[in-house]
């Protein structure tokens, strides 16, 4: 599902305009961003927690060449899913 779909059928769930829940995703995503960045957890429970980590440097392969190469390390975003969401799997 894209976002277009998911708005669509946000829209018809709830009765708002598409354009309103074009606006509620976007700022979502924008203010789950913002959290993440400045290393808050974003939880919503029966859904999940989005969260930063730090991922170790490491070495790797350059599948062109074949070389082995030193990836730095750096952050990353991470979802954990909430007990609902993973029952309802």
């Amino acid at each position: 599902m894209n976002k277009q779909q998911l708005v669509e059928k946000i829209s018809n769930n709830t009765k708002l305009t598409k354009a309103d829940v074009g606006r509620v995703i976007d700022a979502l995503v924008f203010n789950v961003k913002k959290s993440v960045k400045k290393s808050e957890d974003v939880k919503l429970v029966g859904f999940g927690t989005f969260t930063k980590i730090k991922r170790k440097a490491r070495t790797g392969v350059n599948p062109q060449t074949g070389k082995t190469m030193k990836i730095p390390a750096s952050w990353v975003p991470k979802f954990r899913p909430g007990v609902e969401f993973k029952n309802a799997l």
